[in-house]
């Protein structure tokens, strides 16, 4: 598996709205890449939801989010349909894309690992926990600025 500092792998995969996504094209932009086990289940909605509920938060720092599991394209359009999402799912069901992150797991599907690039698309966080909710408040604490305390400092 990919650890901080290791230059994200490229890519190019089919987007859950039809149009082909190449990693490359998001250099000069924090990335998150939130690899997930099936869309449409439970905790992959959830988390999924998660990342909708973030992303007005992340997309004025210029944030881009990008969800993938190896379900194929017509699977991921009905997932972010469904969830309305406002970022793009990518179909992997060659799993090459999984492999080369080094988060294939059990039974063919990709493990629930997040990963954080920055601006140059090389890894700064890897998110490794099956719990939904961990990755989305990892990412915000990550990427968003602490907010001020009422003394003037931050919170954190």
């Amino acid at each position: 598996m990919l650890a901080p500092g290791d230059v994200a792998p490229e890519f190019e995969a089919p987007t859950s709205d039809g149009t082909m996504l190449r990693l490359s094209s998001l250099r000069g932009a924090p990335v998150v890449v939130y690899f997930f086990p099936k869309a449409s289940s439970m905790g992959c909605t959830r988390e999924s939801l998660g990342f909708a509920g973030l992303f007005p938060s992340l997309a004025p720092h210029g944030v881009r989010v990008i969800g993938i599991s190896v379900d194929d394209r017509e699977h991921q359009t009905k997932f972010a349909t469904d969830c309305s999402l406002p970022f793009p799912l990518l179909a992997d069901p060659g799993k090459e894309i999984a492999r080369r992150y080094g988060v294939l797991g059990a039974f063919g599907l990709a493990r629930r690992v997040t990963f954080v690039l920055d601006r140059d698309l090389r890894v700064t966080e890897v998110i490794d926990t099956i719990l939904p909710a961990t990755h989305v408040e990892k990412v915000r604490r990550r990427l968003l600025p602490a907010p001020a305390s009422p003394e003037g400092g931050t919170s954190r």
